[in-house]
């Protein structure tokens, strides 16, 4: 008796192994995104790949808007970037951009809130604050100031930075992705150096940017808004002028750490695995991004500090800027490589400006008839 119940939980015991080991296993795929060669493939586990693919699914584009009608130039105030679209084109572009930043906000989050007699917000249906429908011109909230200047660096990245974004381009939604602050932005990072500890170099203070290891925590200040060299290998063979060193080197590692993670791929993407300090096709359109993102955060983040609240700087006092995973989060290319900005033209440059229109001419009035006298 005591053999058979032995026998019946070995057997158990087996099934509960067999059955954990069945639903451990993850089964992975491997894909070759970069350079052909030896080892240049990147290993995602099938699960990852599903959650990448949910997480970058592209929002339906809204119906086309007439091309016919008034310019926003004379129909609205206060409109300095799209001026030239028609009333039609204007709502369909603004309608697109609550969708993509304020979704559960609607058009309130820029715009100056409508409010009852009582000076209390209108309220939809739904809860949220009504826009004044007549105050749509006030620059009153920091939001629509700051939205104005991000309209005119997408539009800055699509004319200026092909070398990077080629004609895919970007939209809003590309860095938002329905959320009013993009998820991934950073500050500059404060440390303060203990010296009894000696003086850390950013070492030894694990962080995400640096994949949690004990390389600099801060890549960011020197290499997207700073223009530090980023480099491994000397171009140089003797040690003159030559400031590559094992420091720069970690300093480089921990970018190269951050741009993998933000891109969910690894080294070979853009580097050849027979020769790392060879340039490859992706590694030039690497190189062209990271400068795209300097000048971003040195001509549109930076800028705006005065007019972000308080609440939205960081803890230097200095505007979230943008790097990597901003516009990729975790994909190789923002939204697996599928375009909107095919849907969305009006992002795609910046036009002229055009004047308003003269109003039409008065036409003259008829000459009153003289007064006659009573008969």
């Amino acid at each position: 008796m005591r053999a058979l119940a032995l026998k019946i939980v070995g057997i158990l015991v087996a099934l509960a192994v067999t059955y954990a080991l069945v639903h451990a296993y993850n089964s992975t795929s491997a894909v070759q995104r970069g350079e052909p060669g030896l080892a240049m493939d990147v290993i995602d586990k099938n699960t990852t790949l599903a959650e990448r693919a949910a997480a970058n699914k592209v929002p339906f584009a809204l119906p086309p808007a007439s091309t016919e009608g008034a310019l926003a130039v004379d129909a609205y105030k206060n409109v300095q970037v799209l001026n030239h679209l028609t009333t039609g084109e204007m709502t369909r572009l603004m309608t697109a951009m609550t969708l993509w930043v304020a979704p559960k906000q609607g058009c309130a989050y820029c715009h100056a809130p409508a409010k009852d007699a009582n000076g209390k917000p209108v309220l939809d249906s739904d809860g949220n604050v009504q826009a004044d429908q007549n105050a749509l011109w006030s620059d009153d909230l920091y939001t629509k100031r700051v939205a104005r200047r991000m309209l005119q660096m997408t539009m800055h990245v699509n004319q200026d930075w092909k070398t990077h974004v080629k004609e895919t381009g970007v939209t809003c939604y590309t860095c938002h992705r329905g959320n009013p602050v993009p998820t991934h932005l950073w500050y500059t990072h404060t440390e303060t150096d203990r010296p009894t500890l000696g003086h850390k170099a950013g070492q030894n203070s694990p962080s995400v940017a640096a994949g949690l290891s004990s390389l600099p925590v801060d890549p960011f200040t020197p290499f997207l808004l700073g223009d530090e060299r980023i480099r491994v290998i000397s171009t140089e063979p003797l040690p003159i002028d030559n400031r590559i060193s094992i420091k720069q080197t970690e300093w480089t590692y921990a970018l190269m750490m951050h741009m993998t993670n933000a891109l969910g791929v690894n080294c070979t993407y853009c580097h050849n695995s027979r020769s790392f300090a060879g340039w490859t096709a992706t590694r030039a359109t690497a190189w062209y991004g990271i400068r795209m993102v300097r000048d971003l955060n040195k001509d549109y983040l930076e800028p705006l500090r005065t007019t972000f609240p308080d609440e939205r700087l960081g803890p230097t006092g200095d505007s979230p800027k943008l790097n990597c995973a901003t516009c990729h989060q975790g994909a190789y290319k923002p939204l697996l490589g599928e375009s909107m900005l095919k849907d969305y033209l009006a992002l795609a440059e910046a036009k002229p400006q055009p004047p308003k229109s003269a109003p039409p001419p008065v036409s003259p009035t008829a000459p009153a008839a003289p007064a006659t006298s009573p008969q």
